[in-house]
């Protein structure tokens, strides 16, 4: 198992190498001067603003500013933002905590609705609960995530008043009501990105129940007189998870973007919005941190999806 792990690890490096040479390589031919704002102030002599350009190295040829990034970056050092004045592995560490909880509810939250669900319409395939389970999933994964966060809003936080609609990272409270204030604030967010995401996966998860259900197997181990409970939950559901996990490990990269546009509307202060901001004010070492940092928690949430396989499938070999 161990040498596994790290077999896909030693995989995954040099996926992750590619990654940020196309990234470092396309943010250093895009248009745009993160020193424009100097530039057009003519308090500030043309002589700072070269200045500035040799020391951040940005006269240089990509690919020695690209290795200059990546030797700094394995040292731990990962820039220096040109808008915030601090580094970039401070603002990376103040924001992913809060992206990486909203996003990891909302995926429990997919799978809470999904498993059961897609389960129990796949074992009462047409009847009226299967029809409005479908409905409703249809309904779920047709509508972004923009339009049904806006309707909460209008709903839990305008009409009803319940629920704030604009995250505080600053809370003033303790014990808790810190824990209480918190929970309060994230319900929007993590509905509108769990209810997304498990729409589709209770439509996968039907699909891939009736697909096994039918398959040989399952009806010997039903002639066998072991109970229906036993024959889906043992033989059944743990096969079909199979292809779900895989659609799971395929949709993470949806599911960041589904986040970053999250939280833009509820104005949670994670590693989306901190890319947001990065793009608008165009400053390059921010967005280049942010975006091997997505890259790296995908290339991850793949190798866990790989060792789930094994688990679920006695007969995928570790080896």
């Amino acid at each position: 198992m161990l040498q596994y792990f790290a077999r896909r690890l030693m995989v995954a490096i040099p996926s992750l190498l590619g990654i940020s040479v196309v990234l470092f390589t396309v943010l250093a031919l895009a248009p745009g001067d993160p020193f424009e704002e100097l530039a057009t102030n003519p308090a500030i002599p043309p002589e700072v603003r070269e200045n500035l350009r040799t020391q951040f190295g940005l006269d240089d040829p990509v690919h020695i500013r690209y290795l200059r990034w990546l030797l700094a970056m394995l040292q731990g050092d990962w820039g220096y933002s040109f808008v915030s004045r601090v580094n970039v592995d401070d603002l990376i560490l103040q924001r992913l905590p809060t992206t990486i909880l909203i996003i990891g509810s909302s995926q429990i939250l997919a799978l809470l609705i999904a498993l059961p669900v897609g389960i129990m319409a796949a074992r009462r395939p047409y009847s009226v609960f299967d029809q409005v389970a479908n409905t409703l999933a249809f309904i779920g994964f047709s509508l972004p995530t923009f339009f049904t966060g806006l309707l909460l809003i209008l709903l839990f936080s305008i009409a009803l008043d319940w629920l704030p609609f604009v995250y505080r990272a600053d809370i003033d409270a303790t014990g808790w009501r810190w824990w209480w204030e918190h929970l309060r604030q994230s319900i929007m967010p993590v509905l509108v990105l769990g209810l997304f995401q498990g729409a589709a996966l209770t439509r996968f998860v039907r699909s891939a129940m009736l697909d096994v259900i039918r398959l040989d197997y399952v009806t010997t181990a039903r002639s066998k007189g072991l109970p229906e409970r036993t024959v889906i939950n043992r033989h059944v559901v743990r096969n079909a998870l199979i292809p779900v996990v895989t659609l799971m490990a395929l949709q993470v990269p949806a599911v960041f973007g589904g986040a970053i546009v999250t939280e833009q509307i509820f104005r949670v202060p994670g590693i989306g919005s901190l890319l947001i901001s990065a793009v608008l004010a165009n400053d390059t070492p921010v967005i280049m941190a942010v975006t091997f940092v997505l890259s790296v928690l995908v290339v991850l949430c793949n190798l866990l999806a790989d060792i789930i396989y094994g688990w679920l499938d006695p007969r995928i070999s570790y080896r």
